[in-house]
């Protein structure tokens, strides 16, 4: 096991997993121990959570929750005229209890801030926010943004904070309903990474660990705030959001140009992947994918993938080195100081996405067939980014569900019950802004590479394919379904 990400926690079980070929260490959640969260958070009067985005709201209000009872004091902080002071409020976090207050007032006064603001606010205003916080506090964020852009600009944390990261796998949407679907089903949650940057107090492995058992998370990976850092910006920008996008616009508008009618041009595509395809790897993992296939429709998955999974690396090794190299989060302050000349259009104003809402509307369980085309292709481009997180040397169980599970059992059920405007508008800003960059990026290669390759198969390179049967993810995936809550997002 990589000793970078080993642990030790005076008070949540540590478990060493073997996974493929390595080991490595988790947390096994559950509403069991929630009892051990006053002691995990020692010496935390008030835990601050800055900011009421996706992330935020769900984030307040799981901690409060799993701390009811307790002595500790789960406080949002809010700029003032915030217009999201109404919906906090609404949740139930007031001023007159002391659990809603200015952003200012929460950083001076809490002991563990949780930073959730967006990221382009974070570097903005980072240094206003680190002059707030007192020796000792505990700073909790739920990516690594923030230590990107610190270091582009050759500034870091200030020596005296804990550093901590608590990083949900999934939409925040997903966080809350799941910690909720928990009441009934313990460990149901959304997985989460942690990590810790900066450790002055000696309590920070089990103050990040508190807050992602706090969270519900039904288990713990550890990992380093620079690889989250990467694997998670890079990991939207392509198949959780991004390259999902690109894919179902690009097989809808083949499929349309073949004469086939738009509302089956939808299902054989976007309604396929959040479909049949993402609730047969939630289970089954990819190989389940093509072990549903006859014989016929194996042969055309197996080109598909071969065909699709070189553009998928491409795209990705770009979208890797860009976010790793700081222009990715350049890019993403630079966009975010557009917003206000150029807000965020809807992303679903083409004939496919009215076809979209037509087939929700009419949908029968069991409806859509599995594609093999579709399949192939989703399967090929997800592989890409797999094999370059791996390369890169990033633990497998990041690997797994930046990758995998983040998409089937988080994003894509939202995708599927509400489109995909809808899947990507509620994650953050800096989420929103890469999908809408990159995913034209992967329409246009699997329009230039893919289906030409699909159209003179005698062109096909088959060796990606070669190796998908043996491909070490397929044993990764299967631990971590072992792993899995037994229930599924619940979406409304």
């Amino acid at each position: 096991m990589n000793q970078m990400l080993d642990f030790t926690s005076q008070l949540f079980e540590k478990e060493l997993i073997p996974i493929a070929d390595r080991t490595e260490a988790i947390v096994r959640g559950g509403r069991h121990l929630f009892p051990l969260l006053p002691a995990a958070f020692e010496g935390v009067r008030q835990i601050g959570v800055i900011g009421w985005g996706p992330q935020g709201a769900a984030q307040a209000q799981n901690l409060r929750d799993s701390l009811a009872g307790s002595d500790i004091r789960v406080t949002v902080g809010l700029r003032d005229q915030s217009p999201s002071l109404a919906e906090a409020r609404a949740a139930g976090f007031v001023e007159a209890e002391g659990t809603l207050g200015s952003m200012d007032q929460v950083l001076e006064e809490s002991d563990m801030v949780l930073l959730l603001i967006s990221d382009a606010a974070q570097a903005q205003h980072h240094d206003d926010i680190f002059g707030r916080l007192r020796p000792g506090t505990t700073l909790g964020l739920s990516h690594g943004f923030l230590l990107g852009h610190l270091d582009n600009v050759g500034a870091s944390f200030p020596e005296d904070i804990d550093v901590v990261a608590v990083c949900p796998k999934g939409m925040g949407k997903s966080v809350r309903a799941l910690y909720e679907q928990g009441s009934a089903v313990n460990g149901a949650g959304i997985n989460a990474s942690f990590a810790v940057h900066q450790d002055v107090t000696g309590k920070a492995t089990d103050r990040a660990l508190g807050w992602a058992v706090g969270l519900g998370a039904p288990y713990t990976f550890r990992t380093t705030l620079r690889s989250e850092l990467v694997s998670d910006i890079s990991g939207e920008r392509a198949i959780l959001l991004g390259a999902v996008h690109g894919i179902v616009e690009c097989l809808y508008r083949s499929s349309r140009a073949e004469g086939v009618d738009a509302e089956q041009a939808f299902e054989r595509s976007a309604e396929s992947i959040t479909g049949p395809i993402s609730r047969i790897i939630s289970k089954q993992g990819l190989l389940g994918v093509y072990k549903e296939l006859d014989a016929a429709g194996q042969q055309t998955f197996a080109k598909a993938y071969a065909a699709a999974y070189p553009a998928g690396l491409e795209v990705f090794a770009e979208i890797y080195d860009e976010v790793a190299s700081g222009n990715e989060l350049r890019s993403i302050i630079m966009a975010s100081e557009r917003l206000d000349r150029f807000p965020l259009g809807n992303v679903e104003q083409g004939e496919m996405w009215e076809a979209g809402r037509t087939v929700r509307a009419r949908r029968r369980s069991g409806d859509t067939q599995l594609d093999p085309t579709t399949a192939g292709i989703y399967c090929g481009v997800m592989m890409g980014q797999v094999d370059q997180l791996i390369a890169h040397g990033h633990p497998y169980s990041e690997v797994a569900n930046e990758s995998v599970i983040e998409c089937v059992d988080s994003l894509n059920p939202y995708m599927h019950a509400h489109g995909v405007a809808y899947m990507i508008d509620n994650c953050s800003i800096t989420a929103r802004l890469g999908a809408r960059k990159w995913a034209p990026r992967f329409d246009y290669l699997l329009e230039q590479i893919t289906l030409p390759l699909l159209r003179e198969p005698e062109r096909l390179d088959m060796s990606p394919f070669e190796d998908f049967g043996s491909h070490v993810v397929h044993d990764v995936l299967r631990t971590c379904a072992e792993l899995r809550p037994s229930v599924d997002v619940y979406v409304e």
